[in-house]
């Protein structure tokens, strides 16, 4: 055991690496998305794949991480050297969607393993059959972009440029791709590096066994936190508007138990994976989990294993919380992610009600639009999630226009966009009113207004509460849902699906108006 201080060190310093890396991959990526948006994530884990600290990035990353590196160890094994680097995407083998590439690089020292770095990042295109590689009418994963099992893409030091032809002739910006793979590579590069000078300083028994003893750490703080709830059982659902097909009002059931210390998340009874893209695979439920977990608990317990070790998750295979190949999932990552995260919150409503939120936008608004540059005469992809409101709180009013819960991105300047995309944003402002109405109000939405430069390109979108706002809580109001809009110069304004790609071309407008938070008790009510 590690004496108080020398472990408050170790403890801050891991996740100071992790931070580390973060800054790295954003400031050596090529695209806004990465750049600006900050749509990646980074973490460390110890040498046995157990997640051992992570920066503050992008909470839907991070929960499904710890995946991937076990999944790197069951595929390589006792077969990774000094100098590998590895590279997936695969949504069924440690992956969220194909647009979330995470790379992975195990670190030595002396020859023996004493860790992994890992960083998720989200490219704007990895090809399928929708620019930006997020289609809402794809009906498989074959659809939606390349696939990637675990494969060395560095081995030894040595780059594998086979992999990466494969790879770069699959997509529409290979050299964006190209640009932030390498971000991804020299953001682990300086975590591996920063792991092995805190070994110098601080020894290898001292930093291993302190990565050890911070899980622990994490665990029984997580223990008693749980503890502190009353022991019983709450319910609730919540829906997804539709699957971008046929299936409408698709039901997510939880039934959460509090006991002992422990926590049970049992989503039995929700829809069977559906013929959309709105399929999330187990690691993303595990990821949405994880996240409730720290919002109702404390958020400062250290991130890490230990810390979701009491945390049991039940989700039946086969169903939109645990979805089985071939089905397309590249909503699943953003949309009912989010929805796994408005019910639990509901759920724990009954259970710790100074602890939750009313249902904040309950969508990521991804919009994604792709074409040619006629500036570069070069192919663009632009793909972005938009904010909305958040929910009232127990004793504050909701946010406006901000990105909640599982996304933790920020907007896209406008400065940038128009310097990297051929779009013109004409306006960006809060839908007043939006928010719903209570003793804490919901946060307002936005409305942002992309005119169209390029001669034509496609659109791409994929939202949801657009048939039923997001939930007030305690009588609270519900907010106002979203609505997206194109204005054509040969006709008028028509309201587009939640879920649809069409062809656009230069000078028309499309308006994306995202939905308001739910507001928190009654307007006139005193909350004690």
């Amino acid at each position: 055991m590690l004496d108080p201080l020398t472990f408050e060190i170790i403890k801050n310093a891991l996740t100071s690496i992790a931070e580390e890396m973060g800054i790295v991959l954003r400031r050596a990526s090529f695209s806004p998305n990465i750049k600006e948006r900050r749509d990646s994530s980074c973490a460390l884990f110890e040498t046995k794949g157990r997640l051992a600290a992570q920066a503050e990035h992008i909470p839907v990353h991070l929960g499904a991480m710890p995946h991937s590196v076990r999944t790197v160890l069951e595929e390589f094994g006792d077969d990774l050297s000094d100098g590998d680097v590895v590279m997936l995407n695969d949504p069924f083998r440690g992956g969220t969607h194909l647009p979330d590439i995470t790379v992975v690089t195990p670190i030595f020292l002396d020859g023996q393993r004493i860790g992994f770095a890992a960083n998720r990042a989200h490219h704007s295109d990895v090809g399928g059959g929708a620019p930006g590689s997020m289609s809402s009418l794809s009906t498989d994963v074959y659809q939606e972009g390349f696939r990637i099992p675990p494969v060395k893409i560095v081995a030894r030091g040595r780059t594998d440029d086979q992999v990466q032809r494969i790879l770069l002739a699959n997509v529409r910006t290979p050299k964006e791709r190209l640009g932030d793979l390498r971000a991804q590579q020299s953001a682990n590069l300086v975590g591996s590096k920063r792991l092995v000078e805190m070994i110098g300083k601080f020894g290898r028994d001292a930093v291993l066994g302190g990565m050890e003893q911070l899980q622990d750490y994490s665990k029984r703080l997580m223990v008693k936190e749980i503890e502190k709830m009353p022991e019983k059982t709450v319910h609730a659902i919540d829906y997804l508007d539709n699957d971008g097909f046929d299936t409408k009002n698709i039901p997510i059931r939880v039934k959460i138990t509090a006991r002992s210390g422990q926590v049970e998340f049992d989503f039995t009874g929700s829809s069977s994976q559906v013929k959309g893209p709105l399929n999330a695979v187990y690691s993303i439920t595990l990821s949405a989990v994880y996240y409730v977990v720290r919002c109702v608990t404390d958020p400062a317990i250290p991130a890490n294993e230990g810390c979701f070790e009491p945390v049991r998750v039940i989700a039946p295979p086969g169903t939109i919380v645990n979805a089985l190949p071939p089905a397309p999932v590249a909503g699943g990552n953003v949309e009912t992610s989010t929805r796994i995260v408005d019910v639990s919150l509901r759920a724990f409503a009954d259970l710790v009600p100074d602890r939750v939120c009313a249902a904040c936008q309950g969508t990521m608004n991804n919009v994604t639009i792709g074409g040619q540059d006629r500036r570069t005469s070069r192919y663009f992809t632009y793909y972005e999630t938009i904010a909305g409101g958040f929910g009232g709180r127990y004793n504050k009013n909701g946010i406006d226009g901000i990105h909640s819960h599982l996304t933790n991105t920020l907007n896209t300047p406008v400065e940038a966009l128009e310097v990297a995309y051929p779009l013109r944003i004409r306006r960006y402002e809060f839908i007043q009113g939006s928010g719903g109405r209570g003793r804490f109000r919901g946060g307002m939405g936005v409305r942002k207004e992309f005119e169209l430069l390029a001669d034509d390109s496609t659109i791409s979108l994929m939202g949801e509460r657009q048939s039923r706002g997001p939930y007030g809580l305690f009588g609270g109001k519900h907010g106002r849902t979203g609505e997206y809009l194109i204005s054509r110069r040969s006709s008028r304004v028509r309201k587009l699906p939640s879920k649809c790609s069409v062809a656009a071309h230069r000078g028309d407008i499309l308006t994306i108006c995202t939905p308001g938070g739910g507001a928190y008790g009654l307007l006139h009510q005193a909350l004690h």
